[in-house]
């Protein structure tokens, strides 16, 4: 069983351990609607885990001044290796360093039975522990945010929603943008005319095998 930060208590069988300088931020959307709703029914579950309770002294001291000089503050190696020794779980680290996040990887990360994201903030996590824990980098795209987590989210909301019985309708997975490398058909629904446009006349035949045909004509390469 795991411990929600707002110590409601769940129990899943996929688990995200989420390490960060500001646990107060989850689950945030990741609560919400199906992610959210999966989380209730114990089909994945949320373990969020504050970095400060590992910091230093009195004031629980996190990070210090980069060696060799330099703006920012790193975040110490034996801060973030206390806190990943809680968990017996693969290790993925959010920086804009790392491999973009597509669906290969959030296949393999469902596959394992927990991931721990951790989320840094300042300058950098200290090289020495990353290697150590022999992590995994990924990042959402070409930008730089203030931490990892908003990627984190990202990361685990791409990965609970493949996995069983939390979208309802299968198939739109099987679909979707990016599979088979291939971008999906565009969507329309009611109105059949909206500000003069009409939907393609093909949608409202009737004939499902031309439909699938146009939909597998409209979709277009990654």
């Amino acid at each position: 069983m795991k411990k929600l930060y707002n110590n409601v208590l769940i129990m899943g069988p996929w688990c995200a351990n989420v390490i960060t300088l500001f646990p107060e931020v989850f689950p945030g959307p990741l609560g919400v609607s199906l992610i959210g709703k999966a989380l209730q029914k114990g089909l994945w579950s949320l373990n969020v885990c504050d970095l400060r309770q590992f910091g230093l002294g009195a004031h629980q001291t996190v990070d210090d001044a980069p060696y060799g000089g330099g703006a920012g503050m790193v975040i110490r190696p034996d801060v973030v290796h206390n806190a990943l020794s809680q968990y017996n779980a693969h290790v993925v680290y959010l920086s804009p360093k790392g491999q973009q996040i597509n669906t290969e990887i959030v296949c393999d990360l469902i596959n394992r039975p927990a991931v721990t994201f951790l989320c840094g903030r300042y300058e950098e996590i200290d090289e020495r522990v990353l290697d150590h824990w022999n992590v995994q980098k990924l990042r959402v795209g070409d930008v730089v945010l203030c931490g990892g987590e908003l990627p984190a989210m990202i990361a685990i909301e791409g990965c609970v929603r493949r996995l069983p019985n939390v979208v309802g309708d299968q198939e739109s997975i099987e679909h979707e943008t990016f599979a088979n490398n291939k971008i999906e058909h565009p969507h329309y629904t009611r109105p059949a005319t909206w500000n003069e446009i009409s939907v393609p006349d093909v949608l409202l035949s009737g004939n499902h095998q031309k439909i699938a045909q146009w939909r597998e004509q409209m979709k277009k390469d990654m």
